[in-house]
């Protein structure tokens, strides 16, 4: 005898009460059509689901931010102060809210996270990398992992001094990444930056990530690769199932749904479950209470006086690490960051609206995104965060899983980020994780990075031994130069010192001559647009037709921003790159009257 089962109808519009129909099968279990969204971007839904889809949201990336912050700090030499790290994490999560609101209603209008992007980490690595000086006050040589157990003094004048050479380089890279948006530069590069470089800048972060990662993760392997397991089996082995949920509603009361809320929060799940087994290990004394062995740090209490010293409310605000400097080999690191940081947005604006059914961004929403992206840069670098914000691809797969494409989802994540950084207790608890959980969280991510940049080849056709050619001589090339200039760090002899080290800088960040090398073989071998993968991109609103814009669950509307009826039909507006183009006019002559009409071809109001 078969049970009945309970499917799921959800239309747009809906009130947020969901109609079960029973119908014959073995299983309870909810379904959605697999095609359509739940939510399209311009809808509304009720606030209490907004609010717990928001949740759901910013939890996926939530250890990103730690992850990114830790590394910041590794890169201004204070890795053993967990109070300064709590106060950088603050001024990440509020940073994060502010620019993910303003991407949502204001940018590119779709539902993009914005949260720390990694690409600005990486050449400022490379930069202590080839300096055994680089965090010394006197010129000594000092190892970033001289002190592991977290008691060792700081140098706080130091520390002062880096974030503020850094937060100069970093509002100034944010006023080039803002011209760029706003002068629609990106359009221009767009003719020469297609997915083949994307894939190559992505992939050189994903890799040389590894060298920091391991410092979390060598702490104790086993607890490492635990969290990581736990997150692989949730979000991968286990994708496919569905649990069962307690669920209420007008109609029928309480009753049990299935949903796979375990994939949706492995994340969050796996770093609990590892923190957990180093706490039960931290009870028996498994690992040493010394707090200069290299174990101390998996222990539970290592860090926990972090909690108790770190202020209940903190709100970030510029200038808050003292003046502003300037650096120049950390404005070329930052500047560098900028443009890979732009490519890879570019690629997750086209994702986005793939995955949430609407046409590909026109090239004012693009422009705009960018241009916001570069003004909250701005900001990132004034308040003293070490790093701009950058689309999250993650969050996007998240928007495919769910079903819920809403832009005011992601405004109620940029508000639950902004109330994170301002009380300082919850950044301070996440600061206080154990190093092992840390370092298996960030195998995770940082492999889910690579795999998000993989997913990039997707349009390029990787049965052409052009592209394949490309692609690998890039990753190698770029991978192999920072390898020789580790190894061989007097190699660059000009007879100024600061001049050796700003060029090994340079060689030393994989992204750089990596990048370069795509771009000069993707322009000057030949081959089509469709083969490079360029084609798609490169699509424009009056090339859609109606048989093409019908497999779109809404129009180009959502791209447009607000603006007062009779500002839509200026002409002037065709000459902003970031704002929409007025409508076109089209002459129709009254016979009757002898007369001509001008008719508006497109005088739809965007949505707010």
């Amino acid at each position: 005898m078969l049970s009945q089962r309970t499917e799921l109808k959800v239309t747009a519009g809906s009130t947020g009460d969901f109609e079960l129909v029973p119908t014959a099968d073995d299983d309870d279990e909810i379904e959605a059509d697999t095609g359509k969204l739940i939510y399209k971007i311009s809808d509304r839904p009720p606030i209490h689901l907004t609010i717990l889809f928001g949740f759901q949201q910013a939890l996926l990336s939530l250890a990103n931010q730690l992850a990114i912050s830790l590394l910041v700090a590794e890169v201004v030499c204070a890795s053993n102060n967990d109070l300064f790290k709590t106060r950088l994490l603050s001024s990440t999560l509020f940073m994060n809210g502010v620019t993910t609101i303003l991407m949502s209603t204001v940018g590119s209008r779709l539902p993009i996270f914005q949260g720390a992007a990694a690409e600005y980490v990486i050449p400022l690595l490379s930069m202590s990398a080839v300096d055994p000086t680089f965090c010394s006050a006197d010129g000594a040589p000092i190892g970033l992992n001289s002190t592991m157990n977290g008691t060792a003094a700081v140098n706080m004048d130091v520390v002062f001094t880096k974030v503020s050479q850094l937060q100069g380089s970093l509002m100034l890279a944010g006023l080039v990444h803002f011209l760029c948006g706003a002068t629609g530069l990106v359009g221009f590069l767009l003719r020469f930056i297609g997915p083949i470089t994307v894939v190559t800048a992505m992939l050189m972060v994903g890799i040389y990530i590894i060298r920091p990662v391991v410092k979390f993760a060598e702490v104790h392997w086993g607890i490492s690769f635990f969290t990581t397991a736990v997150a692989m089996i949730l979000a991968l082995y286990l994708g496919n199932r569905k649990m069962p949920l307690p669920m209420w509603n007008r109609k029928r009361g309480w009753h049990v749904i299935r949903y796979p809320l375990h994939q949706t929060l492995s994340m969050l799940i796996s770093i609990l479950a590892g923190w957990m087994v180093s706490g039960i290990l931290t009870v028996y004394n498994v690992f040493p209470d010394d707090p200069e062995s290299p174990q101390y740090l998996a222990r539970t209490d290592a860090r926990s006086n972090v909690i108790q010293l770190s202020q209940w409310f903190y709100f970030p605000y510029p200038g808050q690490y003292g003046a502003v400097g300037f650096s120049g080999p950390a404005f070329v690191a930052c500047l560098t960051a900028t443009m890979f940081s732009i490519l890879d947005s570019i690629g997750d604006y086209y994702a986005c609206a793939k995955i949430a059914h609407v046409p590909p961004p026109p090239a004012h929403a693009v422009n705009r995104g960018i241009l916001v992206e570069g003004v909250c840069s701005f900001f990132s670098g004034a308040i003293g965060c070490g790093h701009a914000t950058a689309s999250y691809g993650g969050n996007i797969g998240a928007i495919g899983v769910t079903k819920v494409a809403s832009r005011w989802v992601f405004v109620a994540v940029g508000t639950i980020y902004i109330i994170f950084g301002i009380v300082g207790k919850f950044s301070a608890l996440f600061i206080s994780i154990p190093y092992p959980v840390l370092g298996g969280a960030v195998i995770t991510m940082f492999g889910m990075f690579t795999g998000v940049a993989l997913s990039n080849l997707q349009m390029v056709s990787l049965s052409s031994t052009r592209n394949i050619a490309v692609i690998g001589m890039s990753i190698f090339v770029g991978l192999m130069i920072p390898t020789w200039v580790e190894k061989h760090p007097d190699a660059i002899q000009t007879g100024d010192e600061s001049v050796d080290r700003f060029i090994l800088m340079l060689l030393g960040n994989p992204t750089l001559p990596g990048v370069v090398l795509a771009v000069f073989f993707d322009n000057t071998v030949p081959g089509t647009l469709t083969e490079r993968g360029m084609a798609a991109w490169q699509m424009t609103e009056e090339s859609q037709t109606k048989d093409t814009m019908s497999l779109y669950e809404e129009g180009y509307e959502v791209y447009r921003p607000w603006m007062p009826a009779k500002l839509r039909t200026l002409d002037w507006l065709r000459y902003v790159p970031f704002l929409p183009d007025p409508p076109k006019k089209a002459v129709v002559e009254d016979e009757s009257n002898h007369t001509n009409a001008i008719i508006l071809t497109d005088s739809s109001p965007s949505d707010v």
